[in-house]
C-alpha cells in the first residue's frame, strides 16, 4: 500500500473543510489473522479524535500505518504529509541533552531557536541542558510533546502518551495538550484505554471492535450542551457498553 499525502491548506477561502486523514477499506492481518477488517475514516484538519478499543482490537496497528511504519496494509490511505507521533514512553535519547533531543531530525533555519520556543510552550524553560535521566516522567513526556509540536504537524498521533503517569500529572498534561492544540491546530488521533480521557479531550470518539469502527460518537468540545453532567454520563455509559463493560446501578 502506498501512502498518499494530503495537502493541508488552512485558508478557508480555498478549502473550507480539508482532510488530514482519508481511509477507505483499510485491511491488515498478521500470520493469517485479520486485525483491521475494513476501516473507513475521515479526519478533518484541526479535529481531535480519540480511538478506544479493547486490547488487540487494532488501535496501535492503525496508528503505525498512519505513521508510515507499516506499509503492508491493503486499502486506500491518504494522510497529511506533516505528521508527528508521541508514544507512551518518551523515547528520548539518554546520551543527548533535552534541547538536542527536541532538535533531533529537525530541518530548516533557526533549529535551536525553534526548539527552545517549543520547550517554553511545554513549561520547560531552563531545562535545555538537562539529561533525560534527570527528568520526571511528566517532564520527559513534555519533552516528547515539544519534539512533536516543533515540527508543526498537520496530524499529531498520540499512542497512550499519558498512560504511565500518575493521576495528577495526567490532568496537567491534558490541559497542556489542549493548550498546544489551540495554538497549533493540528488534527489529532489519540489512542487511549481511558474513556474519561477521551471524553475530556476529544471532539469525536471512535470505538474499534474486531477490526472495524463500531461506534463514532460526537463529542464536540466547542458545544457546551454536549458536556452537561447528564450528557457526559450517558456518553460514558454508551462507550463502556460498546467496550463490553456494563455498569451495575445500585
Amino acid at each position: 500500500m502506498t501512502i498518499q499525502s494530503l495537502p493541508i491548506d488552512r485558508r478557508p477561502a480555498l478549502m473550507a473543510d480539508p482532510l488530514a486523514v482519508r481511509i477507505r477499506n483499510l485491511k491488515r492481518g498478521f500470520d493469517g489473522r485479520a486485525v483491521l477488517t475494513g476501516i473507513d475514516l475521515d479526519v478533518r484538519a484541526g479535529e481531535f479524535v480519540a480511538l478506544l478499543g479493547r486490547s488487540g482490537s487494532g488501535k496501535s496497528t492503525l496508528l503505525r500505518i498512519l505513521c508510515g511504519f507499516d506499509g503492508d496494509a491493503d486499502g486506500e490511505l491518504q494522510v497529511a504529509s506533516r505528521r508527528s507521533i508521541v508514544f507512551q514512553e518518551p523515547r528520548l535519547q539518554p546520551w543527548l541533552r533535552v534541547l538536542t533531543n527536541v532538535c533531533l531530525g529537525l530541518r530548516g533555519p533557526n533549529v535551536k531557536t525553534r526548539a527552545r520556543e517549543a520547550l517554553e510552550e511545554v513549561g520547560l524553560v531552563g531545562r535545555e541542558r538537562s539529561w533525560p535521566l534527570t527528568l520526571s516522567g511528566g517532564e520527559a513526556q513534555r519533552v516528547g510533546l515539544a519534539r512533536a509540536m516543533v515540527r508543526e504537524p498537520d496530524l499529531l498521533l498520540l499512542d497512550e502518551p499519558f498512560g504511565a503517569l500518575d493521576a495528577l500529572t495526567r490532568l496537567k498534561m491534558h490541559e497542556l495538550l489542549r493548550s498546544l492544540c489551540r495554538a497549533h491546530e493540528p488534527a489529532v488521533i489519540l489512542v487511549t484505554h481511558d474513556v474519561d480521557e477521551a471524553l475530556v479531550l476529544a471532539d469525536r470518539i471512535l470505538v474499534l471492535t474486531e477490526g472495524r469502527i463500531s461506534l463514532d460518537l460526537d463529542n464536540d468540545q466547542s458545544m457546551p450542551g454536549l458536556h452537561t453532567e447528564l450528557a457526559v454520563a450517558e456518553k460514558r455509559t454508551r462507550l463502556l457498553a460498546e467496550l463490553g463493560v456494563h455498569q451495575v446501578v445500585a
